[in-house]
């Protein structure tokens, strides 16, 4: 009976420690990233992350910008928090925009990008003036714009998304990659309209090869160039490079020894990206860069290709709030008219 007893008394001892321990778990292993500052819990679903968007928004075609961003905010279910960057003379014209459409939704915050931090690093060049412009170079800064964010989308103004920009931050960017970009020779279905208006998708078409500078850099005249226009960016990754302090090395080269004019494809803001991430950028999706539609006002993609299309880039002279050019009714779907009547579109009819 004593030992009967005993044993008793030695199961009794360990269901309580059992429990014991039960109850400890349940209160101290709750994951930190879980709670919230109260101490309250969160559960997984309630934590959503947040897509910085980097737009420009440029006095004369503040039109683009909307019109990007009412295609961003009706194709996703994302927290999409919009950096709108512009100059301090066209802030309160685009703030009042958003404020008195129905982007007024919209998470946003206005950025001055100063153009004294470009001072002494462009070549002036009168043959494309509009390529210039200080919002051009706004992606060479983007660590200066963002502060709390690792992964940030720059998108150029003249684009509309039909897609779920989700899927674009998604992208993946291999270790020690500081970008990804879309290749100018990734979607064969381009091609051909690459071919019809002459644009060029190498290197020769942006670098002066005769200067010995650019020949020292040791890259193929043919090598597939990329376009800008679209970039998922690490910011840990090119702060750690210097990215920005690369690219305006290389446009003080420009302004000393003309190595690359904007009467070249890609003008001054694109040379100093094929040179700086030459064999160091990840790949976008081809089809969330559909480029060249603003390249001629006659070549035209298939409606078929144009639907399947994540996103499409009205790169070129003709945009698509001007006359001539193609594929407009693809962009007006989005377009909000400006409350203050400042900016109007240009069709044959006006």
């Amino acid at each position: 009976m004593a030992l009967l007893k005993k044993i008793n008394q030695i199961l009794l001892l360990l269901l309580v420690l059992t429990v014991c321990a039960i109850l400890y778990n349940k209160v101290h292993q709750v994951p930190l990233a879980l709670r919230n500052e109260t101490g309250d819990l969160e559960s997984p679903e309630e934590v959503e992350e947040e897509i910085p968007v980097v737009i420009c928004a440029p006095a004369g075609r503040m039109g683009a910008a909307v019109a990007a961003i009412s295609s961003i905010y009706s194709n996703t279910e994302a927290n999409v928090l919009f950096y709108i960057t512009g100059l301090k003379t066209t802030i309160p014209h685009i703030r009042k925009w958003i404020e008195n459409s129905k982007l007024k939704e919209i998470k946003f915050k206005i950025v001055e990008f100063n153009p004294m931090v470009l001072k002494g690093k462009i070549r002036q060049d009168a043959s494309r003036p509009e390529l210039l412009q200080p919002l051009n170079f706004v992606r060479f800064y983007l660590p200066l714009l963002i502060q709390k964010h690792e992964k940030v989308i720059y998108l150029d103004d003249d684009v509309i998304v039909q897609g779920d920009i989700q899927e674009l931050y998604d992208t993946k960017l291999a270790p020690g990659h500081a970008a990804a970009f879309s290749d100018d020779c990734d979607l064969p279905s381009t091609h051909e309209m690459v071919r019809s208006v002459g644009m060029q998708n190498t290197y020769m078409g942006f670098l002066d090869y005769r200067k010995q500078a650019i020949r020292d850099l040791g890259i193929s005249p043919s090598t597939c160039s990329f376009n800008p226009g679209v970039i998922v960016a690490n910011m840990t990754e090119w702060k750690h490079q210097r990215i920005t302090k690369q690219l305006e090395k290389w446009m003080q080269r420009n302004v000393e020894e003309n190595l690359y004019s904007s009467t070249l494809g890609g003008g001054v803001a694109t040379s100093p990206m094929l040179i700086v991430f030459h064999g160091k950028y990840s790949s976008i999706n081809p089809m969330w860069h559909i480029r060249h539609l603003g390249w001629s006002p006659d070549a035209r993609y298939s409606e078929q290709f144009l639907q399947e299309a994540k996103l499409l880039h009205w790169n070129g002279r003709y945009k698509p709030w001007d006359y001539p050019s193609v594929h407009t009714d693809l962009w007006e779907n989005w377009f909000i008219p400006d409350p203050s009547g400042k900016f109007k579109l240009t069709r044959p009819d006006s």
